[in-house]
């Protein structure tokens, strides 16, 4: 699978089924660090404002479940281009520059301007077909 330029597979569990492309709505968990190592509390910060359903532990860590359709830019490039190719109870870490993720602005507080940084994904469901 070609990669975007900045993106880089770090560690792969392959999963099973079909791998998942342009135009699935897919279901996954992210945890995001920043280059050295700092992991960014979005999961436990949105807890508290989405449905608990949503609000998983996974491992003793608190993740959201998203979804996002391929293709339509609805998640950071990075972690889009991270799911395509992905099966289903499948895992990658990937570093992605900060122009596949945040850029310039980063998340006030959270992630700082042109930040690197490090994304676990993992993909739970394929939830339609394209």
């Amino acid at each position: 699978m070609q990669r975007l330029r900045g993106l880089t597979l770090l560690e792969e569990r392959e999963g099973e089924g079909r791998p998942a492309q342009t135009g699935d709505r897919v279901l996954y968990n992210i945890r995001i660090f920043l280059n050295r190592g700092e992991e960014v509390p979005l999961n436990t910060m949105q807890a508290e404002h989405v449905p608990k359903d949503m609000v998983r532990d996974q491992d003793g860590v608190t993740v959201i479940d998203h979804q996002t359709v391929l293709g339509r830019r609805q998640a950071i490039a990075g972690v889009e281009q991270a799911l395509l190719g992905m099966k289903v109870g499948g895992h990658r870490k990937v570093r992605m520059g900060p122009h596949l993720a945040y850029r310039g602005t980063g998340i006030p507080g959270l992630i700082p301007p042109h930040a690197v940084l490090m994304v676990e994904i993992r993909l739970r469901e394929i939830l339609e077909a394209s």
